[in-house]
This record gives C-alpha cells, structure tokens and sequence, in this order.
C-alpha cells in the first residue's frame, strides 16, 4: 500500500505517485454498478492496467469489461471478496443498503484492510451508519461522489468530492484519480454533502435556463445569439454551455432522468434540514422537476424541465446545429 501527503480538507490535490507503478497496477479493485456512470468509470479504471472485478444486477452491462479482461462476480458479496478497494456506483440509497447489506450482499464478501468507496449520489447518514458497521469488519470507508456526467466519465475527467479519513484517502486517490481529479472534502460524509450543494445548483440552473432562453426568444432575440451572449456573461453556467444544447437538439438529455434528479433534490431537502438550513427556492425548484416528471415521466431526460416553458409558450427552442450526444462522444 502506498500513502499520499496530506493535505488540508478542500485543497486540490495533485495525483499522488505510487511506490511504483507496478504496484499500483496490482492492486485488486471489485467495482459494483455498470450503468450510466458506473460503467464507464470502471472502464477507465480497467483500461490504465488495474485487475478489475465486476458486478451488476444485468451481467449483460458488464460484457464489454469481461471482454476487455475483467473477471466477472455472480452477488455482491463475491466482488467484495479479497480485493483492496471495493467501489459501489448506484442509483440511490436504498440500493446501496440492499447492495451492502442484502442476502449476498457486500458484508458477506468484505475482508479486513478492505477500503469501500461509495461514488453514488448518497444520503451522509446512510454512509455512517453502513460505515459503523464496515469498521467492525476490519474495512475503511470513503464518500466519494462524483460529477461531470457521461462524457467526463468516459474521459477520466470526472470530480470527485471524497470524505473520509486521511489515511483511507491517502490509500485510495491513486486509483481514484484514475478517473479524474479528486477534492478531498473532509470527513466521511462531506463528499455527498458537496456533491449535494453543487447538483442543488445544478438543478436550479436547469430549471431557469428555459425560461431565460424563452424570454430571449421570444423578444425576438436569434436563439444561437442568445446562447453566444449567455455563454460570455454572467449568465454563464455548465448548464449553459453543456446542457443548453440538450434543449436545442430536442431530446432533454436522456442520460440522467428526472427520477434522479428528483431523488438527489430529496436529499438536499434532508442535508437542509439537519442543518436548520432554509432553501425556498430550492423548494421551488423541487416542485418544478415535479410538475416535468408528471407531465412526462420520470424516466424523461432531466431537461424536460425545460419542456415546461416551451409547452406553455407553445413554442419550441429547436436550435439548428450539429448537437453531439455527449454521452456517445
């Protein structure tokens, strides 16, 4: 095992230097949860030389990686065992606590001197609770949620805002970073808590942006102007420049759905609460994804938000152009 130098909570940290490389790349790394996400960072993570164990509940998403020379585990619990870091990428909590601590779960599988790196999207007070009992197991966990969507997963370009202690931190960035750069944040459960604040923005920008653009439109500003003018304002967003096009091309970006969205803004309606925190226009933006996954479905893509103005209006903000699918780039 190889340690990084540690470095204060919050502060970028440059990708540590492992011993040597060939022990780095010898390292045992069981990976759960192939979808959107979880797929492609353990793709990246397969492709810079690790020995990857894989799981999910489709063995079908994992052919691609047994393909490439991953070994594939039938339960949890199997790819759990005898590995170095166990990395979990899931949908939400509850399927985190079925994964962990299920019929077959992880807990069957997890030895002593394990470390669990949990990338979901998750509730902080779950995260404990499971690493409570991790602990008497030998084994250290890690918060480390991510963003930067497909394309940054796909590309190693992701963020990770990891939580936990300084010496299981030290232990698991070299892989980590693998996958993109990674902010250290705190301790356990300070990686959602970032994550949360910025997926809160996230989400309030993509709630407004339609109507900014409507409003632009129909004032009779041309669409591809508008957009230009947004991008080199204060106006400008990641939602501007990377989701802005989901809107013109028409499709709302399928890649994350408006049930995620909606179960992310529930746990930022919880992280406010325990900390006597009052966000009214996160409330607001909550009962907006609402009102979009009524009116469309909560598997739409998380842009049908914008779909609402544009239903109202009754018109569209189809833009010409050539708008790449960035989750295939």
């Amino acid at each position: 095992m190889y340690f990084a130098v540690s470095q204060p909570a919050g502060r970028f940290m440059e990708k540590p230097q492992p011993n040597s490389q060939s022990e780095e790349k010898r390292m045992r790394v069981g990976f759960i949860g192939l979808g959107n996400m979880g797929a492609n960072m353990a793709m990246v993570l397969q492709r810079s030389g690790l020995e990857l164990k894989v799981h999910d509940i489709d063995k079908a998403r994992a052919a691609q990686h047994i393909e490439a020379g991953a070994s594939w585990a039938e339960t949890p619990a199997e790819c759990a065992r005898d590995v170095d870091i166990l990395i979990t990428s899931l949908p939400k909590p509850d399927i985190v606590d079925t994964v962990m601590r299920g019929e077959a779960g992880v807990f069957e599988g997890l030895g002593e001197g394990t470390i669990w790196v949990d990338t979901t999207t998750n509730d902080a007070g779950l995260v404990i609770e499971l690493a409570e009992q991790a602990e008497k197991l030998g084994v250290k966990t890690v918060d480390s949620p991510v963003t930067g969507a497909v394309d940054g997963a796909r590309r190693g370009e992701l963020t990770l805002f990891a939580g936990g202690e300084d010496d299981a931190l030290d232990a698991v960035e070299p892989i980590l970073s693998r996958m993109g750069r990674v902010i250290r944040c705190g301790k356990l459960g300070t990686g959602n808590a970032v994550k949360l604040v910025t997926n809160y923005l996230w989400f309030t920008h993509a709630a407004v942006i339609g109507e900014g653009l409507m409003l632009g439109r129909r004032a009779g500003v041309p669409l591809d102007v508008l957009w230009d003018a947004i991008k080199d304002s204060v106006g400008d967003s990641f939602v501007a420049r990377h989701d802005a096009p989901s809107i013109f091309a028409g499709h709302y970006d399928p890649s994350f759905t408006l049930d995620l969205c909606l179960k992310d803004l529930r746990l930022c309606a919880a992280l406010a609460e325990r900390g006597n925190v009052p966000i009214p226009i996160g409330a607001r933006v909550r009962e907006r994804f609402a009102d979009a996954a009524e009116a469309y479905g909560g598997g739409a893509g998380e842009l049908h938000v914008a779909k609402l103005i544009e239903d109202a209006v009754g018109e569209d903000l189809r833009l010409d152009g050539d708008w790449p699918l960035h989750w295939e780039a």
